[in-house]
């Protein structure tokens, strides 16, 4: 079983119940799943970008990553329909649990003047949104084989229906808001 997986059915799920008043041990709100988005739009001149991209991206989730096409054309940018443009991984059960943990507690404490993360990233259901500027700050990325910094989207889906929920849950497994 994963460290904060184990960690939450001993002691974030027991203080939430007993924080947000909730009688059955059902209501308390959980992680459902974490989305991974690169959007990778330089792979319009240059495509070994996606296949660095994608690559770059499993070693970070653990999980080979779906490459995502653009839906329409757009003249302006030299965008056909069809081109690939970026890659998504959807982490649900035990990798979602081990990425959070390797998010929180190594790869956000790596960035720059690292302050916390904005609470005003919630989505009015619950859900959080982290945009991370640079990839490299994942210990899985080898930094002589990265020819271009990129940046990535984290969406923690929960099952909350509030954002002082999601706040509450987010909160008790450890993710660092700024006070």
């Amino acid at each position: 079983m994963a460290r904060l997986k184990d960690v939450y059915h001993s002691r974030v799920l027991p203080a939430l119940r007993q924080e947000l008043g909730y009688r059955n041990i059902m209501q308390v709100p959980q992680l459902e799943k974490i989305a991974l988005n690169m959007g990778l739009g330089d792979a319009v001149q240059n495509t070994k970008l996606i296949e660095s991209g994608a690559a770059e991206l499993s070693l970070i989730a653990g999980q080979k990553p779906v490459v995502t096409k653009a839906h329409k054309s757009i003249a302006n940018f030299k965008l056909r329909e069809g081109m690939p443009i970026g890659c998504a991984v959807t982490l649900r059960g035990e990798i979602m649990y081990e990425f959070f943990d390797r998010l929180v507690n190594v790869a956000l404490p790596r960035v720059r003047d690292f302050r916390g993360v904005s609470e005003r990233a919630f989505d009015g259901r619950g859900n959080y949104s982290l945009g991370i500027r640079e990839h490299t700050i994942f210990p899985e990325i080898n930094l002589d084989k990265v020819e271009q910094v990129k940046g990535l989207t984290v969406t923690m889906v929960t099952s909350a229906r509030t954002d002082a929920e999601g706040r509450a849950l987010l909160r008790a497994m450890g993710m660092p808001f700024r006070s």
